[in-house]
Parts: structure tokens; sequence; C-alpha cells
């Protein structure tokens, strides 16, 4: 039997003019999953914000157990057994798991001392909670992302959580990482916790919630149950419409020539890889994670050196050694990571357009600030960004945003090959179709693309073909109505 453990009631929030929650209600149950659902500035974080004591509603009650509860701040939070774990994760790779897991309250002995056997004692029995793999001893840096995900938790049990809430677990996770995390939350939830649990991902949701509330523009737009849960009804009530195409329609012949051709590719990371890309098509590169599909790309990038291989633009031999010289040959590539390896968060969404094309709109080593405006304007327009104006800092832009601004930096280049490393990663279902949509729009008009996604939905929904990869070298290739999931997991892990 589960209990009503949470109650949020009539919560509103304002920024300014800005109306953030309107009326929002939420419950949560202990023994259950709650996801958390709404398109990139719904409302879910300030919601979860204000549940953290991050920010103060201006209207509303929060009640914990029945009781009603005033969360002033994060201390507050934690106090009452509320804790979040965060996309970006909190974790000192300098120190060991357990000192990770006691940061800031680690027991202490007779002297005032941090009493080291007993944190460790302590730490083992939260981890044996979870099934760790790894002991509380293990230097944090020795550890993938996967395993700091249960390290966070461990941290939330050790704060006698009740409420946990994780926003985008999996979203630097490998399927089998995935499947491992999928487990600790079942766990959890037998153990009596609540797990509020944000994602844009339709199979995680339908895998792990039992109840399901959907935010829209700062309201709450409905609730569903597992037993009701379809993903169509989903998306309708997360975008307000009913979406007839989730990808668009795919074409499967009128290509062009061969625009990308890369023949025996070799670095310390790949065997030997190969493919061919003609204009107009969208070719998919799928592979277990270390299979090589980022190493190779960033090698046809000129990001990685190469130890050896041939790479052929529109039939024309060229030697690629560095970005500019990708760039030069209207090579863009878009990383996994847009934060980190992509976007200027503290700058402009003008300055982050215009990067790579400053030399085109300068005058006697002046900027022409006019021409910017409009490069900007067209690339709003183009790829409906969501922004203020082009002085907006990308950082303050949600994920879908973002990852638009950085898309419409390469599309300034106009690329003649663009290779885009996991394009959906983070952004809701609406930004999702609009990427879709560009990304057949920009093979329509004869860009060669490669697309990379861990999602192999994604793959098989967008992709013309599909080369994958296993262990460095190309394991084999997919067209047509070869293409599906099974048969690229079989050419994945078979050996």
């Amino acid at each position: 039997m589960s209990d009503v453990i949470l109650e949020m009631s009539g919560i509103c929030k304002r920024f300014g003019t800005t109306r953030a929650l309107d009326q929002v209600h939420l419950t949560a149950h202990s023994h259950e999953v709650h996801a958390l659902m709404g398109e990139n500035g719904a409302g879910k974080s300030t919601l979860m914000k204000i549940l953290s004591g991050i920010y103060q509603p201006d209207a509303g009650e929060i009640r914990l157990a029945g009781r009603p509860i005033r969360i002033a701040k994060p201390a507050d939070a934690r106090q009452a057994g509320i804790n979040l774990i965060y996309q970006e994760l909190a974790i000192c790779a300098n120190l060991s798991v357990a000192e990770n897991i006691f940061m800031g309250t680690a027991p202490r002995g007779r002297f005032g001392g941090i009493d080291r056997p007993r944190m460790r004692r302590d730490a083992q029995r939260l981890l044996d909670r979870l099934g760790t793999r790894f002991g509380p001893n293990t230097p944090a840096s020795r550890l993938s992302i996967a395993d700091w995900q249960q390290v966070e938790i461990a941290r939330a049990l050790a704060h006698q959580s009740r409420i946990l809430v994780m926003d985008e677990p999996t979203a630097a996770l490998s399927d089998r990482e995935s499947g491992r995390l999928f487990e600790v939350i079942d766990t959890l939830r037998d153990q009596g916790i609540a797990i509020i649990y944000i994602s844009h991902r339709m199979e995680e949701v339908s895998r792990l919630a039992d109840r399901i509330t959907v935010l829209r523009d700062g309201c709450l737009a409905g609730n569903l149950t597992r037993a009701k849960n379809s993903p169509q009804l989903l998306i309708g009530m997360m975008v307000g419409r009913a979406l007839n195409h989730f990808y668009p329609p795919k074409r499967q012949d009128g290509f062009g020539q061969v625009m990308l051709d890369v023949q025996g590719f070799c670095s310390d990371k790949i065997e030997s890889a190969s493919l061919r890309v003609r204009a107009g098509e969208i070719l998919g590169l799928a592979g277990l994670v270390g299979a090589g599909r980022t190493e190779l790309a960033r090698l046809i990038f000129g990001a990685d050196n190469r130890l050896r291989g041939r790479l052929r633009i529109d039939g024309t031999d060229v030697d690629i050694r560095s970005p500019r010289d990708a760039i030069r040959h209207g090579i863009g590539y878009l990383p996994e990571d847009r934060k980190r390896q992509g976007l200027f968060l503290h700058l402009s969404a003008t300055a982050n357009i215009a990067m790579n094309v400053l030399h085109e709109h300068a005058r006697a080593g002046m900027l022409d600030r006019a021409a910017l405006r409009t490069l900007t304007r067209q690339a709003v327009t183009r790829l409906a960004i969501k922004a203020r104006s082009g002085e907006s800092l990308v950082g303050g832009l949600s994920g879908g945003n973002q990852q638009k601004v950085l898309l419409a930096r390469w599309l300034a280049i106009r690329p003649r090959v663009l290779i885009l490393d996991e394009p959906t990663r983070g952004v809701d279902i609406g930004a999702k179709v609009e990427i879709y949509r560009i990304m057949h729009e920009l093979a329509a008009q004869g860009v060669a693309i490669v697309c990379i996604s861990s999602e192999l939905p994604e793959i098989v929904g967008v992709c013309h073909r599909v080369v994958v990869l296993r262990d460095g070298r190309v394991a084999g290739e997919l067209s047509g109505k070869e293409v599906g999931q099974e048969a690229i997991m079989n050419l994945a892990t078979r050996h």
C-alpha cells in the first residue's frame, strides 16, 4: 500500500512579468515512481526548486505526510527527507566514495575529528542497500557516471530521504547503465521511497512510472496512471496538440553523389572505419557506448589526430588536420555535450551563432552589427528558436533552444556535410520534432548528414541508412527495410 507523502497545492510563481507556475498541483506517494513531464520551460525545474527550498512560492501550500511545511532553504528540504539529484552530478573525483557520500556530514569522533572507520561502515551499509559493485574506499575518479549516480543516491539515503527527485538521470548513460539504474529505482520504490522522475524519454516513463504529471506553460496539463499512459496522449498533453508525424516521412531514393567518403580511418581508438554518405542522405552511426562513434566523428572533423586513412569531399581528396580545415571544406560538427564542447554560455545567442563566420561580417576590422542581427533573425525564424532577443545569454535558454542555437552556428557556414552527435539529448518532445524537421529539410537541400544517437528509435525513425560500429570497427551496414532496432543490436553485440 502506498500513502500520500507529498502534496503541493495551488503553487504559483512569477519572475517579474513572467508567469512560471500557475495553480500547479502535485502529489507523490510512498512506494511510487511519479514521472514529471513537460517541454523545457514548462515549469518542472521551478516546481522542484520550490520543493527543494531554492525558490519560495508566491502562493500555494506544501504538505508532508499530511502536515503543512515551510521549506525556506535547501537545508530544510534535506532535514525533511527531500533530496534532489541533478543532471549535473556533484561528485568530487579526488575523494573516495565514502567521503563523497558524507561530504559535510561526516561522523565525528571523541576529539572532533572525522571517525573514518564509522564513516566507511555507514557508507558500506548504504551501498549494500543499493547493491553497488564498488566499495566505500574506491576513489570516485575510477567510477563511471552511472556509478556516480549511485553515490549521489547513497548520499540522499544518508539524509534519511523519503522523497527523491531525479532530473534526467539517464542523459549520459548507456542502455546497460540505464538498466542498472532502473533496478536501483525499483529497489528504492520497494523500500517505500517516493521518487519524482523527470525525463523526456517515453520508453523510460513507460518502464518506470506508476503515475505521470504533465506541465505545459507553467500550468497543470493533466495526470495519467500507468494503465492510461500512451506516447501519443502524453505528447498531446505536453505540446498542446497532436503530433501526427513524430518522425518526418523518409524518402528512399533520389540522393545525389557521394559527398563524404571516409576510407580506412585509424587512430588509437579506431581500428579501421570506412563509410560513405551521399548528398541528401541521413546516415545513422550506431553502436554501444565505447564502440567508437564519437571518436570517428572527431577524426572526420579534425578534432583528433588519425594515424592513417583517406577522406574525400564531393569526390576530391582533402587533408583535414584541424577543425579549421574541416570548416573550410564545409564540414560542421555538433558535439554530444553542447555545454562543455559547443556553446559559450556566458555569451549572447548572436555571438554563439556567428562564431564561425565573423570574418564574413567584418569591414575594415569592425564587425557589421546590423548584418549579425540579420543573421540571428534568420536563424531564429528558420529554427523556431525561443529567445527574447539575439542579446539573450545562451546560458539562460532551455536545452532545446540551446541545441538550436548551436545548430544555427553550423548552418551559418552553409555546410556540405553535417555531423550531429546526440542531436536531441536532453531536449523536450517539441524540440525533438523541430530538430528532426530541420534535419530532413537540410537533407532535401542536398546536405549529407551523419547522425549519431544512443536512442535506437531515433536512428530507425530518422536515418536512411545505418552503419553500426563495434570495438572501433564497422560491424555492418543496414538500409531500407533492414533498418530496425533488433538488427542494429545484433550487429552491435555479436562477436
